[in-house]
């Protein structure tokens, strides 16, 4: 299927692996120029390098926190005529409810909520201006069922959800559209490590680790498994492209079925 990307400008912030990587990769595979995103010059050049040369297609780097206003300025500054903004950005961790200071509740919501706020504020502007845009968030199936070890976590991702659907309304009638995507449990790196990291201080494997975490912490899903972060990605690529054009102000779960839900 050609999801003609030709000639859209794509930003995901929090590319340079896991969720984020995948998705940048997809976007460029599919023809989109697509601008990677992370903290650190080494990280971003070396995601740039690599889906360079694995989609030979145009792929642009920036290096900053965009959690930070003056980056969010000067990304959108430098790279102008973004069409497709990926909100991945985004932070978690276990703790327990009683141990999350008001400092840990401000920092989750700035890095995960206020900085995809921040960053479609500074896009519609050019997005109106074409009459064409896709804003998605990546949110979690923890906006629907909040975990209880990463409460703080689960807020920003119900947040995300409000902000879509009310942005989503603020352009009606245009050819703009935003949504959110709500992966379940996804071996991203951060999690793959952490599983790994279980196993190994256990002494079983991975696949022991990820079966008890299905049996025990979410079982509910119907995949049995983590997803991917591609699975995640391509259903991303879909959205971001011309040829969703009716749907918009949507959450769309790929979640394998972790949500206990019909709809």
């Amino acid at each position: 299927m050609d999801l003609q990307l030709d000639g859209k400008l794509a930003l995901v912030s929090g590319s340079t692996a896991g969720i984020g990587y995948a998705i940048a990769r997809t976007l460029a595979s599919e023809g989109a120029s697509v601008i990677v995103n992370g903290r650190s010059q080494p990280a971003v050049d070396e995601a740039v390098d690599r889906i360079r040369s694995e989609t030979h297609g145009t792929v642009l780097g920036y290096a900053g926190d965009l959690s930070r206003a003056d980056a969010a300025e000067e990304v959108v500054r430098r790279h102008a005529g973004i069409g497709i903004l990926v909100n991945n950005l985004g932070i978690f961790e276990a703790k327990a409810f009683e141990d999350i200071p008001d400092e840990d509740w401000q920092r989750f919501f700035n890095v995960n909520v206020l900085s995809g706020v921040r960053l479609a504020r500074l896009v519609l502007p050019e997005m109106r201006r074409a009459n064409w845009g896709r804003i998605i968030f990546i949110s979690s199936e923890s906006a629907v069922q909040i975990p209880t070890e990463m409460i703080h976590y689960g807020m920003t991702k119900t947040a995300q959800l409000a902000v879509s659907r009310g942005l989503a309304e603020s352009v009606a009638g245009t050819n703009i559209t935003v949504n959110s995507v709500l992966p379940g449990p996804t071996k991203s790196r951060g999690v793959g490590d952490f599983v790994e990291g279980m196993a190994r201080s256990s002494d079983r494997s991975f696949e022991q680790v990820e079966t008890e975490f299905f049996d025990h912490v979410r079982p509910t899903s119907l995949i049995k498994r983590f997803a991917s972060p591609q699975e995640v990605a391509s259903l991303v690529a879909y959205v971001a492209s011309p040829l969703a054009s009716a749907t918009t102000g949507a959450a769309l779960r790929v979640d394998g079925g972790v949500v206990k839900s019909a709809f």
